[in-house]
């Protein structure tokens, strides 16, 4: 057996390994003929003290945000995610979490698009952070329709989306609770790469598994988690 150190370089050296992996489960997946992609970010923290962020390696990389859904600030990346309905994770990336949402959000699908993972005629489901013409205009472009959540100050289109929306939440909830994303242990942004691949990976390959099985509920790890 190698020694923490050893498996650590292993890891970072199998990174395009593991990229091929995903995208090779995501493409053999049921889901991947399916209509729908769903686009979210969630923060990965990375470090919950000032010494941590005087000396860490992410420096450069990280940086301060707001995470809504616990009313806090953290110190880290921001995971940006396009799935399929079922959970399949079919492109992400890092991003420091001083960057609009927005700004990332036209990279990821401008890349999506050119590796012909995100195909014309696709609906893109988002959150209401993601909201103005100009995006949506560059979706529009892209051959693919955005769908959002409507905003208090804009006319009626396709109302709260709150059923749908839960598709999304709990993609991001098994990364995490089930998954352990904010646990990742990453000092450096190597290592935070492959680490949030790996999990996005056992996240395909079970998914990618249970179509085979046919399990009732697809993003379900029960059968893994023990």
């Amino acid at each position: 057996m190698c020694g923490q150190a050893a498996y650590n370089r292993r890891l970072r050296r199998a990174a395009p390994l593991v990229a091929e992996i995903l995208h090779t489960l995501a493409v053999c997946s049921p889901s991947w003929g399916d209509a729908w992609r769903l686009l979210d970010a969630t923060p990965v923290p990375c470090g919950a003290s000032r010494q941590t962020v005087r000396r860490s390696e992410l420096a450069g990389w990280a940086g301060y945000g707001w995470d809504r859904s616990h009313s806090r600030w953290y110190w880290g990346l921001k995971l940006y995610v396009l799935a399929c309905p079922d959970g399949l994770p079919v492109a992400w990336c890092l991003a420091n979490p001083t960057l609009g949402e927005r700004e990332v959000a036209e990279v990821l699908l401008d890349r999506a698009a050119r590796q012909r993972i995100l195909r014309p005629g696709l609906i893109i489901l988002a959150d209401k952070g993601l909201a103005g013409r100009p995006f949506e205009q560059f979706v529009g472009a892209l051959g693919a329709v955005l769908v959002r959540p409507d905003r208090a100050d804009e006319p009626a289109r396709f109302g709260n989306l709150g059923g749908v929306r839960q598709w999304v939440e709990a993609i991001i909830d098994t990364l995490k609770d089930q998954l352990s994303l904010e646990g990742h242990g990453a000092h450096t942004i190597q290592g935070l790469w492959i680490r949030v691949a790996q999990r996005l990976v056992a996240l395909a390959a079970s998914i990618w598994f249970n179509w085979q099985l046919g399990a009732p509920v697809k993003r379900s790890l029960v059968a893994y988690d023990h």
